[in-house]
């Protein structure tokens, strides 16, 4: 049976991502499938290349670095994150990402953006688009309010997280019969409705599509989560999320506090390895 993991984005909370996939990969577990938006995309590619480290080193290495995360990137350039040193110099120069391996990978990679016109995902496999890969996951993580939009195949595109959040509906869609949910936040997280209506408004005013749903995200980010606690309910997923709650946001520029984020992803993890496998094995509950 088709096993998967789904990956939530988060911003620098995706740190606790890395911890997750850092001891997937140390102990071989590579499913068929991977799907991830926004930062949970990131951290796929590095896992799927088979590059230990990388993702830690990636995020907690460079968070400090002035063009990495900052208020200055926003008014200069129009985005927090530092586009270019991370979908361009770092990959290809300072931190090489493996092309040749990840690109030899057997696992299906897909990852999940946002149409600015319709408002609704776009997805995009790994067997199809291999060759523009950080551009794709760049788009995925280009935060709207925070990043420009990223155009390509015919789409104007912002961060996959806006339209499908975690997108366990598109893996079942795509027959994954035993998924494995990676998320950012705490058991019984919910989101509440954003203040920046009027600003969705003004800065989206030609893409109503991506203005609805903007607003409308946090509810659909909601009904998910209540799907996938009823998945875990129901022996259907297995779910792993933060086991402690860590006051940390997107955009957390303390390497402290992210490495502490990192090494209960990796201990999760490591929880939930033996069930995992013996799951992995069994046939689905119908």
């Amino acid at each position: 049976m088709k096993s998967g993991v789904v990956l939530e984005g988060g911003g620098m909370r995706g740190v606790y991502t890395s911890g997750v996939l850092e001891c997937f990969l140390e102990n071989g577990l590579f499913p068929d499938y991977v799907i991830g938006v926004s930062a949970g995309a990131c951290n796929a590619a590095s896992y799927i290349s088979r590059q230990p480290g990388r993702n830690r080193q990636v995020t907690i290495g460079y968070v400090r670095h002035p063009d990495y995360l900052s208020v200055k990137n926003l008014f200069l350039k129009r985005e927090l994150f530092g586009m270019n040193l991370i979908f361009n110099e770092i990959p290809n120069t300072l931190v090489p990402f493996d092309f040749t391996r990840f690109n030899q990978a057997t696992e299906e990679f897909v990852i999940g953006t946002t149409d600015c016109v319709t408002g609704r995902p776009v997805y995009f496999n790994k067997s199809i688009f291999s060759k523009d890969i950080l551009t794709i996951i760049r788009a995925s993580s280009s935060l709207p309010f925070m990043s420009r939009p990223i155009s390509y195949g015919g789409y104007l595109l912002l961060d996959g997280g806006i339209s499908d959040p975690i997108p366990i509906r598109k893996a079942l869609a795509d027959q994954v019969k035993k998924p494995i949910i990676v998320l950012t936040k705490e058991k019984g997280y919910r989101k509440s409705k954003s203040s920046l209506s009027k600003l969705t408004s003004y800065v989206y005013k030609d893409f109503k599509g991506l203005g609805i749903a903007l607003d409308n995200r946090y509810q659909l980010y909601n009904d998910t989560m209540d799907f996938i606690e009823t998945l875990e309910e129901q022996k259907k997923a297995i779910v792993i999320r933060p086991s402690e709650t860590f006051n940390i946001k997107g955009i957390e520029r303390n390497p402290e506090k992210l490495t502490m984020l990192y090494d209960r992803g990796y201990l999760d993890a490591l929880g939930h390895l033996t069930d995992i496998s013996e799951w992995l094995k069994k046939e689905p509950v119908n």
